[in-house]
C-alpha cells in the first residue's frame, strides 16, 4: 500500500510454492493482511510418563525444534482490487485468488496424469506425489516452510457467472523445521536462519529487559551462571 511522502508502506504478507515450473501457479500474495494470527508450539521432548516426567538426566532434553501451528484468516474482496489483484480484472471475481490457495494442496496434475499413464503401462509403482515446497512469508524476519494442513472457505456474494465476489479463508499451517526436513532441503535451511535471527533478537530483549530492571552487568552474570 503507498501514500504520500509521509506514510509507510506495509509489506504483504504471502503464501509462495516454490516450484520452477510454474512459478506463479502457486503464489498468493494476501490482498489484507491479516489483523491477528495464533501460533501454538509444543515441544519435541524425550517421551516418558507423557513427555512430562521419565529418567531425571533427561528433564530437559529436547529431540528437535518444537512442532509449530498457525491459524490466520485472510480476506479476499474483488470490488477492492488494487495491485496485483487488478490484473485478474473483475470477471472472475476472488476464484483466481482462491484456486491458487487451493492448489496448495494438490499436487500437480501433470504429475498425476503421467503417474497414471506409467502404472497403466506397468513401469512403475505408484507413488504418492509431492507438493512443491511451500513459504510463509510474514516479514523479512519470519519466510518459514509450512505445510498448508487445511483451510475452509466462506464465499460471499457472487457475480452473474456465479463466480465469488469475496470470501474469507481460515488457513491452518504446520511450520516443517530442520526436525521434519532433510539438510539438502532449501527449508531446512531457511529454518535454520529464521531460528538464529530468533536466537539473536531474543539477546536483545533480554538486554533490554536488563537493563530496564535494573540488572545490569548482574543479570548478565545470573543468566550466565552455573545453574
Amino acid at each position: 500500500m503507498t501514500g504520500g511522502a509521509g506514510s509507510v508502506r506495509t509489506s504483504r504478507g504471502a503464501l509462495v510454492g516454490v516450484d520452477q515450473g510454474d512459478p506463479l501457479g502457486r503464489l498468493v500474495v494476501f490482498q489484507y493482511n491479516p489483523d491477528e494470527m495464533t501460533r501454538r508450539l509444543r515441544a519435541r521432548a524425550v517421551e516418558g510418563d507423557g513427555g512430562y516426567g521419565g529418567a531425571r538426566d533427561e528433564a530437559l532434553r529436547l529431540t528437535g525444534a518444537p512442532i509449530e501451528t498457525i491459524s490466520l484468516g485472510v480476506e479476499l474482496d474483488a470490488a477492492d482490487a488494487t495491485g496485483p489483484e487488478q490484473l485478474t480484472g473483475p470477471a472472475a471475481g476472488v476464484y483466481p485468488q482462491l484456486s491458487a490457495l487451493e492448489l496448495l494442496l494438490y499436487p500437480k496434475s501433470s504429475s498425476v496424469v503421467s503417474g497414471s499413464a506409467l502404472a497403466l503401462l506397468g513401469m512403475v509403482e505408484m507413488v504418492p506425489p509431492q507438493a512443491p515446497l511451500t513459504l510463509l512469508v510474514w516479514g523479512s524476519r519470519r519466510v518459514l516452510p509450512v505445510r498448508l494442513t487445511s483451510f475452509s472457505v466462506t464465499e460471499q456474494a457472487y457475480d452473474a457467472g456465479l463466480d465469488p465476489l469475496r470470501a474469507r479463508v481460515e488457513l491452518e499451517l504446520r511450520v516443517l523445521s530442520y526436525s521434519d526436513l532433510p539438510p539438502t532441503s532449501l527449508g531446512h535451511h531457511l529454518f535454520l536462519a529464521h531460528q538464529v535471527g530468533k536466537e539473536a533478537l531474543a539477546r536483545l530483549g533480554g538486554a533490554a529487559g536488563a537493563a530496564r530492571s535494573g540488572l545490569g552487568l548482574a543479570g548478565t552474570a545470573l543468566a550466565g551462571g552455573p545453574w
